[in-house]
């Protein structure tokens, strides 16, 4: 069949190209791993299956990947098989394809991609988390203001902060693990779409290509996209929280915050104004970030009102797609990452600035609750008269002003030294008396930060254990195809 050259030049080209690059080497996989299955089954004899082996062992990857597409063959799948029929022979090479169609072997090689994709996505997170925690664990004392509805609220600390990201992307991780959990199927053996009246071994093609097992209905195994739309949605769950943490990041970078300081080779001068740090790194990572998020975006759309079953739109021209959107926002939180290893705080500026604008007032209308035995309405009424207070008379001392307040609501005043009021007010007192499950205070974030430490040795060795399964499935994919 001769193609028309548009056709050629807009698609064909196009999805040669991307299948050379994403996808040669799951479909050398798929290729010998289903070949192992045909000889055990005793589908394909043994002598015909050697050939076969021998056949494929003679093809060149790199080779193939130098190769630009003339049109002769209709895609990878094709010239490949063209190169095993000039190996060994029209009649044996068309054994391989028994019990099988490009169908379910697009579906597997998309898999064993994505499954790839989600594992570099984790263990980004992974270097972020121990970043993050690396930080908690030297900033524990370091205070800082923090905003609400982008206006100074409270006091807290870095470490407070950290955690709470860190705590987001362990959430990223759990959906992640298990979009890779339902991602490594196995839907070869599903044919066109509807199996095959072989004896095929799908267990064994599983257990070659690294997959937990085999996918179950036939019709849905080439039909669905669910896993790759599940593995799509938790990055753009990650992306979302990444992209909120970034943008605080560089509003802490800003000479108007002061909060935190990149190293240098995070950073970048401008070309005219010698003065300028621009914390640059922070600025890729959010526009990668949102170009990952774009994409993923882009992913459900591509497949949204499309039919269920087998559709061009899931497939070649989609899975480049893919490929993009976790290459970017694998780049974007290791950048990230990396440059946090950068980051310094000057603790002491931050401890002296975090308690202005009354940010500690809470914890004087609760000091007033635990002390007096108010109700807190009423101790929180107190204290807004006493900040109106000092706009009147900014000059007389807290306490007076203070007594006049409670004065005004109690009928009688209620009296604190300088000192205790001072104490009350203090910055690290508001995050010291903090010590709920999950608060600021330094042996809270201490116990969260451990327990942190132990779910991401958890994290890492679920990973090394997914990768280990791969590549052990690797050698014995190598050894059952050597043993033909």
């Amino acid at each position: 069949m001769k193609f028309a050259p548009e056709y050629v030049t807009y698609v064909l080209n196009e999805n040669f190209e991307d299948a050379k690059a994403l996808l040669l080497a799951p479909m050398m996989a798929i290729n010998y791993a289903h070949l192992v299955m045909l000889e055990a089954q005793g589908i394909v004899p043994k002598a015909d299956a050697r050939k076969l082996r021998d056949a494929l062992d003679s093809i060149s990857q790199d080779d193939i990947r130098r190769v630009q597409y003339d049109g002769t063959y209709e895609d990878l799948f094709f010239y490949v098989e063209h190169l095993v029929i000039q190996a060994c022979g029209e009649d044996v090479a068309g054994r391989l394809h028994t019990a099988r169609s490009r169908n379910d072997i697009d579906m597997t090689m998309y898999r064993m991609r994505q499954r790839e994709f989600v594992l570099g996505l984790i263990a980004a997170t992974f270097a972020l988390r121990r970043t993050l925690l690396d930080l908690a664990d030297r900033h524990r004392d370091t205070i800082l203001a923090v905003h609400t509805h982008t206006q100074r609220a409270q006091p807290t600390t870095v470490a407070h902060y950290m955690l709470a990201v860190v705590e987001q992307l362990e959430r990223d991780a759990a959906r992640l693990k298990g979009a890779y959990d339902r991602t490594n199927r196995n839907p070869l053996g599903a044919c066109a779409i509807t199996g095959t009246g072989f004896p095929i071994d799908r267990q064994l093609t599983s257990e070659l290509l690294g997959f937990c097992g085999p996918t179950g209905n036939t019709y849905g195994s080439i039909a669905t996209v669910d896993y790759l739309l599940e593995s799509a949605s938790a990055a753009t769950v990650m992306l979302t929280g990444h992209g909120r943490f970034v943008q605080d990041l560089l509003l802490w970078c800003t000479a108007e915050f002061g909060y935190m300081r990149l190293g240098d080779g995070y950073v970048q001068c401008s070309s005219i104004m010698p003065q300028k740090r621009n914390p640059v790194a922070l600025e890729h990572a959010r526009a990668i970030s949102s170009k990952a998020l774009g994409q993923a975006q882009a992913i459900v759309t591509a497949v949204h009102n499309t039919p269920f079953g087998d559709i061009v739109d899931t497939e070649d021209d989609l899975q480049p797609l893919v490929f993009a959107m976790f290459r970017d926002a694998t780049r974007a939180v290791k950048l990230v990452a990396a440059a946090m290893t950068t980051a310094e705080f000057d603790a002491a500026r931050l401890e002296a600035s975090a308690g202005d604008g009354w940010t500690t007032l809470t914890e004087l209308a609760d000091t007033l609750v635990r002390d007096e035995g108010l109700a807190f309405r009423t101790a929180h009424a107190i204290a807004q008269r006493l900040i109106s207070a000092r706009q009147r008379e900014p000059q007389r001392p807290l306490v007076d002003l203070l007594a006049d307040a409670s004065k005004d609501l109690l009928g009688t005043p209620l009296k604190y030294s300088d000192a205790e009021l001072a104490r009350v007010l203090s910055a690290r007192y508001f995050v010291e008396i903090r010590k709920t499950f999950g608060g600021p205070a330094p042996e809270e974030t201490a116990r969260a930060a451990k327990a942190s430490r132990q779910q991401l040795e958890a994290d890492e060795g679920w990973w090394s254990g997914a990768t280990n399964a791969l590549t052990k499935a690797e050698r014995l994919l190598a050894d059952r195809s050597a043993a033909l």
